[in-house]
């Protein structure tokens, strides 16, 4: 089994249609599909995200961060939520990717999250988060 992350993404005709559609309505698909994955057993977390223009952006490129507020400049393509998922292959997160509510504009990146067993088990930052996830139960 590996780790994948389904993330969403829209523009801003996804989020339109998406305010257009009653809550009710959207949390119904959602919930769909969401009690598929749970029901598979797939589903480790999913979140949604607030409106962009609540959010902050952290500019790391210069010696001095810099904070703007969202949203974020030049995007054509803002993230809208993700569901983290414990599958067999890529192949099967495309899958259940193909499952998740149409919307205009809509897309669906997924990725892969290494485990921390992929990478060198000597360094010494590895061994402290090896450590770190061990006390707080991730391991």
């Amino acid at each position: 089994m590996a780790k994948y992350m389904l993330i969403m993404r829209g523009t801003e005709e996804t989020t339109a249609a998406m305010m257009a559609t009653p809550f009710d309505e959207m949390m119904a698909k959602m919930g769909r599909v969401n009690e598929e994955m749970i029901r598979a057993g797939v589903l480790l977390t999913g979140e949604g995200l607030d409106d962009p223009g609540q959010g902050v952006v952290v500019d790391l490129s210069n010696e001095t961060p810099v904070v703007t507020d969202g949203p974020y400049g030049e995007t054509k393509e803002l993230f809208g939520g993700f569901w983290m998922l414990d599958v067999a292959s890529k192949d099967e997160a495309v899958e259940w990717a193909k499952r998740l509510p149409r919307m205009p504009g809509a897309k669906c990146e997924i990725r892969r999250v290494p485990t921390i067993d992929e990478f060198p088990q000597d360094n010494e930052w590895v061994v402290k988060e090896r450590a770190f996830r061990e006390r707080t139960g991730q391991l």
